[in-house]
């Protein structure tokens, strides 16, 4: 078997401690430190909505668009949610959750 290491990794100002490879550790923080970026992105684009509504915002960009080469999203925060998200008809509206995004 495998030996993990534990790590603490930070999300919106929470602590969590998992079990990484030594070798992820690296790229675990650098992708962590761009996740913990988008979420300052989405609270400054979108001020006074509820933190969870910032992660899940993240969370979808990120599930969403593959990365590149170098690991950074392809698509950009306010384009993401102005556009490519709105291709479908609909845009995202923090509170409500609901979002129809593009096949394809």
């Amino acid at each position: 078997m495998e030996q993990l290491i534990p790590v603490n990794i930070i999300v919106a100002d929470r602590s969590y401690r998992i079990k990484i490879k030594p070798e992820e550790e690296a790229e675990v923080r650098r992708i962590m430190k761009e996740v913990n970026e988008k979420i300052v992105d989405f609270k400054t684009a979108y001020a006074g909505k509820d933190l969870q509504d910032y992660i899940a915002m993240a969370l979808i960009m990120y599930a969403t668009h593959p990365v590149t080469s170098g690991g950074k999203a392809q698509a950009s925060t306010a384009a993401f949610f102005a556009g490519e998200a709105g291709k479908a008809g609909r845009n995202y509206q923090p509170g409500i959750g609901l979002i129809t995004l593009p096949i394809a």
